[in-house]
């Protein structure tokens, strides 16, 4: 039997224990390109906790879930950040949990709205990437190099994400 997880709408304050929403809300900082293109300036900063490793930027294509979604699968990555930021208007299901001495605890799900990403903080546990409704490309900016960045963890009891 599957716990229950209600999904939250994803806002900054409700997510800033786990990491940064990033979006483009609201009037942008300042202009650049000759006053042709307003910029949302300084949305997120990646942490990379090791000398080894490097900032990178990859785009990853995700197939799409729905709700109700069962989720059975945590992880973390100790040595950076890792952000999601969809290439288009997806909404995605995040879930996310805190450190409890090295294994996560009570998850917390919330569903974004179009276009918002995340950035997790370094260590939090969080689900797989979920685009709702439809397969979705994301820019990814997470640590690579050498080292273990991945830890994870399959739920003897898993949790199932509904709105």
């Amino acid at each position: 039997m599957a716990r229950e997880l209600q999904a939250l709408d994803l806002t900054a304050e409700a997510f800033a224990r786990y990491g940064t929403v990033i979006e483009a809300a609201g009037d942008p900082n300042f202009m650049i390109n000759a006053g042709r293109c307003g910029r949302y300036h300084d949305l997120a900063r990646p942490q990379v906790l090791d000398e080894e490793g490097a900032v990178s930027i990859s785009i990853g294509r995700s197939d799409a879930v729905t709700l109700p979604m069962s989720v059975d699968l945590l992880e973390r990555h100790p040595l950076g950040s890792q952000a999601f930021v969809p290439l288009g208007e997806a909404r995605m299901v995040v879930v996310v949990a805190p450190d409890a001495v090295g294994a996560p605890g009570q998850p917390v799900a919330f569903v974004s709205r179009a276009g918002q990403g995340v950035q997790y903080h370094a260590g939090t546990w969080h689900g797989v990437l979920a685009p709702l409704d439809e397969a979705a490309d994301f820019l990814i900016v997470d640590r690579v190099g050498e080292g273990s960045n991945l830890d994870e963890v399959y739920l003897d009891l898993p949790f199932t994400v509904r709105r």
